[in-house]
């Protein structure tokens, strides 16, 4: 089960946010090739980031995923989630950050200790 955890500056106190889970929980499905139903997306507004000196508007995101994640994934992910965020919130690509996380990785480095 993916699971895409955003955290962003802004205020989203008032906004609708259905049609924002809708459309990243597609991206990530249709991206990884994983059923709608499996994916899971958190978005927190109103976070304290500081980004380059500056409070400016800027997400964080983490997609968390077991397997699935290979290089060409993950610039697809950036790339289009990135393009969500700057269409529905206004965070210039250039103020977002996406840590892509392999838990099958983990586990099979785990198992060599």
């Amino acid at each position: 089960m993916p699971c895409l955890n955003l955290s962003t500056n802004v205020d989203l106190d008032g906004i609708d946010l259905d049609p924002i889970f809708a459309e990243l929980t597609k991206c990530v499905s249709t991206i990884m090739g994983k059923p709608e139903h499996f994916v899971m997306v958190l978005i927190k507004g109103s976070v304290e980031i500081s980004f380059g000196k500056n409070k400016e508007a800027a997400a964080y995101g983490e997609v968390v995923a077991m397997g699935g994640l290979d290089s060409a994934v993950k610039k697809r992910l950036i790339a289009e989630i990135g393009a969500i965020l700057k269409n529905r919130f206004d965070i210039p690509n250039t103020r977002f950050f996406l840590k892509v996380y392999d838990t099958t990785m983990a586990a099979k480095l785990n198992s060599k200790i």
